[in-house]
């Protein structure tokens, strides 16, 4: 799930570029792992300097395409996985000196005008936002799943205030036809009381079929996780999130394994008696006016980072337990 947007057919914008190369500092060579290859703007970019091995993974299988061109050019630098990232401890890494694990949880905009993804509120048809991998699609949830948990999946995973109201008019108009996405839209558009014109009426809940679909919250949840094992000594994981909920996953995962505190509220201090990361910064990044002005999506944008101090591979966290109620919410998906 690469943010690079796409403003013309040549040039790709991979968001907060400059600042990352910055951090991972791939000069000094190593194995980086990318975990949202999409587009491939950062790992076209690490590849320039010597010394430096990518492996890249992405959920879309078309991005197997550009995936191919890097493999030509760079073959026994460049290593692409259709998988999930939540699955990257599933990779033969004991001989990789991995310096650095990226996310970038953004949509690209080839993935967004896309049709057959049906990501957009301004597609046609039937209702998908199914990334590659998935069980189930968005219209399964919207003809199958019921009012309560409509409501429940916009409010928490949309922050909708008119969940409730969304919810009740599917459930009505569904009982009459299958509902399929310019359906979605002029329900949600009729239903919503208070209208904001710079923003879509629809993007809210859109967003939160998106992360129930591809199981969002778990992913990036098991793939901080994961990443955090796999990475060495001064290591570096760097995420770069587009919405709160992402980014107060984020923010947690990084502050409770950087402090000494108890791991759960049931177990005593000294279980974890070292931190495993170090936070540099407890600000997150932001793109400058610059690169705002150059590709007006970035705006959102916010990069997290932290240093792995210790290469111990097994550690505790309580963030499936901090997130818990998401993680309940995402399992209506299981009944489909």
């Amino acid at each position: 799930m690469d943010a690079t947007i796409v403003l013309d057919e040549q040039k790709h914008y991979p968001v907060l570029l400059k600042e990352i190369i910055s951090i991972i500092s791939p000069q000094y060579g190593g194995t980086f792992i990318d975990c949202t290859f999409g587009q491939g703007g950062y790992s076209k970019k690490i590849l320039e300097f010597e010394n430096t091995k990518i492996i890249a993974l992405d959920r879309d299988i078309e991005s197997e395409v550009i995936a191919n061109q890097l493999k030509n050019k760079f073959e026994d630098r460049f290593l692409f996985k259709n998988i999930k990232f939540s699955q990257l401890n599933n990779l033969k890494l004991k001989n990789e000196n991995v310096k650095g694990v990226i996310f970038d949880l953004g949509y690209s905009y080839v993935q967004i005008k896309d049709p057959k993804k049906g990501l957009s509120f301004e597609s046609k048809g039937n209702l998908n936002m199914q990334m590659g991998l998935n069980n189930y699609s968005a219209e399964d949830v919207i003809n199958k799943l019921d009012e309560k948990e409509l409501d429940k999946i916009f409010k928490f995973f949309g922050e909708e205030r008119e969940s409730k109201f969304i919810a009740r008019n599917i459930i009505k108009e569904r009982s009459k036809k299958k509902i399929d996405t310019q359906t979605l839209v002029e329900i949600i558009d009729k239903t919503k009381r208070k209208k904001n014109f710079k923003v879509h009426s629809a993007t809210k809940v859109f967003q939160a079929l998106r992360i129930l679909v591809n199981r969002e919250i778990s992913e990036l949840i098991f793939g901080l996780i994961n990443a955090t094992k796999v990475l060495k000594k001064d290591g570096v994981l760097a995420v770069v999130t587009f919405h709160s909920l992402e980014d107060k996953i984020v923010k947690y995962f990084f502050k409770s394994l950087s402090e000494k505190k108890s791991i759960s509220r049931y177990a005593p201090i000294t279980e974890q008696p070292e931190t495993l990361l170090k936070l540099n910064e407890k600000k997150a990044i932001t793109p400058s006016d610059e690169e705002i002005s150059e590709n007006l999506p970035s705006r959102s944008a916010k990069l997290r980072y932290v240093i792995k101090k210790n290469d111990f591979y097994d550690f505790k966290t309580d963030v499936l337990e901090q997130f818990s109620n998401l993680i309940e919410i995402e399992n209506f998906g299981n009944k489909l």
